[in-house]
C-alpha cells in the first residue's frame, strides 16, 4: 500500500485529552497524509479511541488544536466536520431497509428520494449488496453488515473516514476476508482511513503507517514493516509481533554489532542507546539445525501445531528460551525433550533499550 498524497488530510498539533486529573491522551502532534490509510494500535487504555473521538468531534480536546484540510475544527461540532465514523457494531438503522440505511446521509442533506435512491444503487453494487438492497440489517450476514455500514459512511463523499475496531464483531475466517475487502474499497475510493484496533495482524494487513499508543502517548510511527524490523522501545517489539527479548552488549561502539548469549550479529541501524540493551527475537530469526551445525545448541519443550506451521519452543543451554515458527513440510518436525542446534536465518536483528 502506498500513501496517495503529501497534503495534509488531518493534523493535531498538540492535542491532548484529560477527565478531571487522569489524563487520558498527552499533548500529540500527528499528520495524516491525505488517501493514507493509518491505524492507531495500542492495549485497552492507551487513548486510541479517544483520539479518534476527538478527530470526530465527540470528545472535545483539553488541549491543542485538530486542522482538517488545513481547516482548524477544534471548536466545530461532529456534524460541521467533513469526516464519517463507521462505529464497532455498525449502528445500521433495524427498521430501515438497506438501501434506507446507506441513503440516510443523502436524505439528511435534504436530497430527494428519486436521486438518493439511484445514488445509493450505485453504491449497493459497488459493495456486491444489490440483491440486499430491500432487507433489512437483521436478515443480513455480517459481512454484509460491515459493507453496508462502510458503503453508509461514504457516500457523502467525506474528506475522512474514521473505522473504530472495524473488524472485531466478526469470526475470525470472515475477519481475514473482509480485511482484503476493506483494503480494496480504500484503493477505490482513495478517502484518508484512520482506524483503531488492538489486533496487530489486523494493523499490519491494512495501513501504510500505524501509531503505537501506550499510557496515552505515542511509542513509536512507521510502517509495518519499520515497526516489525526496527522497533524503537522494548513495548514496541513484544506488542508489534511475537518476540524474545535477549540482554546484549554493544560492540565496535554500537554501531553495527551486538554480543548477546556469546552470539555476535549485526543489528539493524545503530545500537548506541544507553546501556542496557536488548537483542529483538522473531520467530523467525533461527532455523533448526543438527547439533554442532549451528551458533547454538539447546533442548525442545514444547512443540505446538499450527496448521501450515509448527511452534517449536526451544530451551537454550545457557537458559534462554525462544519460540520458532517452523514450516510443517519439509519435515522432520522435532519432538519434545529431542537436543537441537539452531542458526540465524535474518542477517540484521534489531535492538532496543531496556529498563535496568
Amino acid at each position: 500500500m502506498t500513501i496517495q498524497g503529501t497534503a495534509k488530510a488531518i493534523t493535531l498539533a498538540g492535542v491532548g485529552k484529560s477527565f478531571g486529573s487522569t489524563v487520558a491522551v498527552h499533548p500529540t502532534d500527528l499528520q495524516v497524509a491525505q488517501g493514507e490509510f493509518l491505524t492507531l494500535l495500542g492495549p485497552s487504555g492507551c487513548g486510541k479511541t479517544t483520539i479518534l473521538r476527538m478527530i470526530a468531534g465527540l470528545e472535545s480536546a483539553s488541549t491543542g488544536r485538530i486542522l482538517l484540510n488545513g481547516v482548524d475544527v477544534t471548536a466545530l461540532s461532529p456534524r460541521h466536520r467533513d469526516v464519517a465514523i463507521m462505529f464497532q457494531d455498525y449502528a445500521l438503522f433495524p427498521h430501515m431497509s438497506v438501501i434506507e440505511n446507506v441513503a440516510y446521509g443523502l436524505k439528511m442533506r435534504g436530497q430527494g428520494a428519486a436521486a438518493r435512491r439511484k445514488h445509493a444503487s450505485v453504491w449497493l453494487k459497488r459493495f456486491g449488496l444489490s440483491e440486499q438492497a430491500d432487507r433489512k440489517p437483521a436478515a443480513l450476514s455480517g459481512g454484509q453488515r460491515q459493507r453496508a455500514a462502510l458503503a453508509r459512511a461514504l457516500i457523502t463523499e467525506p474528506g475522512a473516514l474514521l473505522l473504530d475496531e472495524p473488524l472485531s464483531a466478526l469470526d475470525a475466517n470472515l475477519r481475514t476476508q473482509l480485511r482484503g475487502e476493506l483494503r480494496r474499497i480504500h484503493r477505490e475510493v482513495g478517502t484518508t482511513f484512520v482506524c483503531v484496533t488492538h489486533d496487530q495482524e489486523e494493523a499490519m494487513t491494512l495501513s501504510d503507517r500505524i501509531v503505537v499508543l501506550k499510557d496515552g502517548r505515542v511509542e513509536q510511527i512507521g510502517t509495518p514493516d519499520a515497526l516489525y524490523d526496527t522497533p524503537a522501545s522494548a513495548f514496541v517489539a513484544q506488542f508489534f509481533g511475537r518476540c524474545t527479548l535477549w540482554p546484549a552488549t554493544p560492540e565496535d561502539s554500537g554501531k553495527a554489532r551486538v554480543t548477546a548469549n556469546g552470539l555476535l550479529v549485526h543489528t539493524a541501524g545503530d545500537a548506541t542507546c544507553p546501556a542496557p540493551i536488548a537483542l529483538v527475537v522473531r520467530p523467525e530469526t533461527f532455523d533448526l539445525c543438527a547439533q554442532g551445525a549451528g551458533a547454538l545448541d539447546g533442548s525442545v519443550v514444547d512443540v505446538i501445531p499450527k496448521g501450515p506451521l509448527v511452534e517449536v519452543a526451544v530451551t537454550l543451554d545457557c537458559g534462554l528460551a525462544l519460540h520458532l515458527d517452523v514450516p510443517r513440510h519439509p519435515g522432520p518436525i522435532p519432538m519434545q525433550g529431542q537436543r537441537t542446534g539452531l542458526r540465524l536465518r535474518t542477517p540484521l536483528l534489531a535492538t532496543v533499550p531496556v529498563q535496568g
